[in-house]
This record gives C-alpha cells, sequence and structure tokens, in this order.
C-alpha cells in the first residue's frame, strides 16, 4: 500500500478525552457535564483521516505509546485505510492526550499532553523519503516538534511534492523558513492574529494579515474564517479572495479546521488543476458537514456522503 501513497502527513495523534457541559468552567470550579467519550484526534491523525475518507491514498508517519491508546490508535488508522508502515510505537512515552471540554454553544476548551509526539524525528523521516518522494502533497502542523515538521517540509520541497503547512498550535516567533518551505500555508484567525500580531475580526482584516503572511515567502495564504468560510491568497496576484461558505447549524466545531485541511490535501492530490479557491470552496462545504455532528473524527464525512459534483 505504502507505494502508492499520494497524500503523507507528519504529525500528531492524540486520544481526545471529551467531556460535554453546558458551559467551560471558570478557574477552580468543578461543573457537572452530562456526556464523556473517548475518541481520536490530533491535528495531524484528524487532517489524514478526513483526507483518506474522501479517497486519498494516505500514511500517517507519526509515533505513539507502547499503551492501550497507542494500539487503538493504530486499529483506527487501519479501519480508515491509512497506511500504518510509519507509524511507530515507544516505550519512552505516553500516546499523547487531549482532555477537550465542549459547551452548548459547540465552543471547546483543551487541554494537550503530547507524549509521544514529540518523539517524531529525522530517523522516521529518513525512513518515510522514498514514498514521499513519490507523494503528491505533504501536510505538518506544530503538535510535534517543530524542527521536525520544518524538515519534512523542506524534504518534500527538495522532492517537488507540494506542500500544506497548518500553523497549529500556532508559535509566536515562527521560524521564517517554515514559510518558504510553504506551498499553502493554512491557518485560521486566531493563529493569524498570533503570528502577526494583528487581530483578524473580518474578511477584510484577513485579507491584509493574508497579505502580510505572504510578504514572508509563502506561495499561498488560505486564511479560514469558521463561518465565514475563508480567504485565499496567491503570491501570483495578491488579492485577497473570500470564499464564503453554506449556514449551517454548528454542534461542535472540534477538528473542522482539519477537516478542511485534509480535503484541501485531497483535492491537490486529485484535482490538480483545479484553481485554489474552487478547493477552497469545496474544503469550506466538507469542513461545514463535520460541525453538524459531534465528535472530530467521527464527525468527518465519507466520499458516499457528499455530493457526486463534490469529486
Amino acid at each position: 500500500m505504502t507505494e502508492e501513497v499520494n497524500v503523507v502527513v507528519v504529525g500528531s495523534c492524540m486520544t481526545d478525552l471529551v467531556s460535554q457541559a453546558p458551559r467551560l468552567p471558570k478557574a477552580g470550579e468543578t461543573i457537572h457535564g452530562y456526556k464523556f467519550f473517548i475518541g481520536f484526534g490530533g491535528k495531524g491523525a484528524n487532517q489524514c483521516v478526513q483526507a483518506a475518507r474522501l479517497g486519498a491514498r494516505t500514511a500517517m508517519v507519526c509515533k505513539v505509546g507502547k499503551d492501550f491508546f497507542g494500539n487503538n490508535y493504530i486499529q483506527n488508522f487501519k479501519d480508515n485505510g491509512i497506511s500504518t508502515a510509519f507509524v511507530e510505537q515507544t516505550s519512552e512515552a505516553a500516546t499523547g492526550a487531549a482532555s477537550i471540554i465542549v459547551n452548548d454553544a459547540g465552543e471547546n476548551a483543551i487541554v494537550i499532553v503530547a507524549g509521544a509526539n514529540m518523539l517524531l524525528g529525522e530517523e522516521e523521516l529518513q525512513r518515510v523519503e522514498p514514498v514521499l518522494g513519490r507523494a503528491k502533497v505533504l501536510v505538518c502542523q506544530l503538535e510535534v516538534n517543530p524542527h521536525t515538521s520544518l524538515q519534512a517540509l523542506q524534504m518534500a520541497q527538495r522532492n517537488h511534492v507540494k506542500t500544506i503547512f497548518n500553523p497549529a498550535p500556532a508559535i509566536p516567533d515562527l521560524h521564517e523558513d517554515f514559510y518558504k518551505a510553504s506551498d499553502i500555508f493554512c491557518c485560521n484567525e486566531s493563529e493569524a492574529e498570533l503570528l502577526t500580531g494583528r487581530p483578524v475580526t473580518s474578511v477584510e482584516d484577513a485579507g491584509s494579515v493574508g497579505l502580510e503572511l505572504l510578504k514572508k515567502g509563502c506561495a499561498s495564504v488560505v486564511l479560514t474564517l469558521g463561518p465565514q468560510g475563508c480567504v485565499v491568497l496567491q503570491s501570483a496576484d495578491k488579492t485577497p479572495k473570500h470564499i464564503p461558505t453554506t449556514k449551517v447549524s454548528s454542534v461542535d466545531t472540534t477538528g473542522a479546521g482539519d477537516s478542511f485541511i485534509g480535503a484541501l490535501a485531497f483535492y491537490i492530490a486529485h484535482h490538480h488543476t483545479m484553481p485554489l479557491e474552487e478547493m477552497a470552496r469545496r474544503a469550506n462545504l466538507i469542513a461545514a458537514v463535520s460541525v453538524q455532528t459531534t465528535g472530530t473524527q467521527t464527525s468527518y464525512p465519507f466520499k458516499k456522503d457528499l455530493p457526486p459534483e463534490m469529486f
């Protein structure tokens, strides 16, 4: 299966421990929730699962613990048709975990403990290079060691593989090489604000902040704006283009940004001549489907759940 992978994701796996409560607790406060479940998360794995469910042949490059959560995660990848040839288990750290509280408005508060994710490094990347060289797209984020993500992006560029970089969770002093190594630099409003120091409260703000990110050396920037869709900028013409999305009633927004990026990776791999604006429009629609169901990966649509004109 690894022979013909077209989307490679280097990134994180997290076990999500999710509590639903009427509201988010204040500091020092204990409140009663009404539902608890364990799910599969982590930005990298989420993005990989969404791309796979749309029909991309995917491989995940990650590290999990030699524990119950790690074993379950490997099975989850297999269940989603994702190659696990580069999923490694370590006894040096636990599988990454995220404690998530979701309130009745669909907003969330999250604490993550990266665990085994931080042990992913150069050795693992060298093993994946032959497969990466034949892929169409590489996707990276910042839930693993940033140096590992940067090395992966640069390795992809050397192999003429398109790169999508999602600077999440954002760090204010992001190394400038990340921008140069990004064919598509895709972030949300809060990440964009942390990277540029400028708030994004409107579509207009997104356009000017996107322009600032573009100047740092990315080939294109996609700034996601939740219910307002996204703004796309490309170095060729530098005009911000607002891509609105359909109005839906949101149940749980957890992982919607990852659904968008996974969809974008799928379109780049399978419809590489499609304009980026059209890819973003379709990715908006797929992310909008995901927010209408509770959970992260459980809310991600399969190809069969979507209208044929999306493909």
